[in-house]
């Protein structure tokens, strides 16, 4: 069993993609849901979506730029105001503004970049730790990448970003020990829209090159944050799972 029956989880990037699956994941498993992310009719739409699919499933929806401190503080408010606390937090939200060389790359791009995607973990776990988890613990599970593990061509500052995700990630669970847990997934190409430009017109070549043969779907990243969420992975901190197809055991081209 999970253990994560009456739990509550809040999850950003909560309105498509792996956000969205993570959601109906754990709401699968008897979990109180928040859904985040930028857009309220968005967030209603799936919490629609979720409780016609799961009647039973208890949903909440707050829109909060997930780099905003005012809008981050009122959305893990609102939640510890309707489920009474936080047990799991998803730091899932994600942005890749700028594709190409480095040298090239914008200050104002660069910015949003790490707001979102290294900044906002930060922002959310302190705010999830002050609100709740300092007193009841938990499980913060951060989305990165597999970018955040090699160079890549394109997307190298968005993988910076990843790499210091992964590393956030250790230093959350030295620091949040013994009460709160913290890990992180590092997906590959997953069909969602923030990497549609991946995928979208290479997918073909893509899942010939992968040792598993396809690319990957939110569901598939969704089981994951179900394990590191519950109390299978109880004596699990500070680790990242990579989960990818196998695309970085793929033999060298020489």
């Amino acid at each position: 069993m999970s253990g994560l029956t009456g739990k509550t989880a809040l999850i950003t990037g909560a309105s498509r993609g792996i956000g969205k699956a993570i959601a109906f994941a754990l709401a699968a498993q008897g979990v109180h849901v928040v859904l985040s992310s930028r857009k309220q009719d968005s967030l209603d739409e799936v919490a629609a979506e979720l409780r016609a699919a799961q009647p039973d499933a208890k949903v909440l929806a707050k829109a909060a730029h997930v780099g905003d401190p005012e809008q981050a503080q009122a959305c893990v408010e609102a939640a510890v105001a309707e489920f009474g606390g936080i047990d799991v937090l998803v730091n899932n939200a994600g942005t890749n503004p700028y594709f190409g060389p480095m040298v090239d790359l914008d200050i104002p791009r660069a910015e949003k970049t790490v707001q979102v995607n290294q900044m906002s973990i930060v922002l959310w776990t302190g705010l999830a730790w002050k609100a709740s988890m300092s007193a009841t613990g938990g499980s913060i599970i951060n989305i990165a990448s597999i970018g955040g593990l090699a160079p890549e061509i394109g997307i190298g500052y968005y993988n910076a970003t990843k790499a210091a995700v992964i590393h956030l990630t250790r230093q959350f669970a030295m620091e949040l020990a013994p009460t709160t847990r913290v890990n992180a997934i590092a997906p590959g190409v997953v069909r969602t829209h923030l990497a549609k430009g991946l995928w979208e017109n290479n997918e073909e070549r893509l899942n010939k090159a992968l040792p598993l043969g396809r690319i990957g779907e939110p569901e598939d990243i969704a089981k994951a944050a179900v394990f590191l969420a519950g109390d299978d992975s109880s004596w699990m901190t500070g680790q990242t799972l990579v989960i990818d197809g196998g695309a970085t055991i793929r033999p060298m081209v020489v």
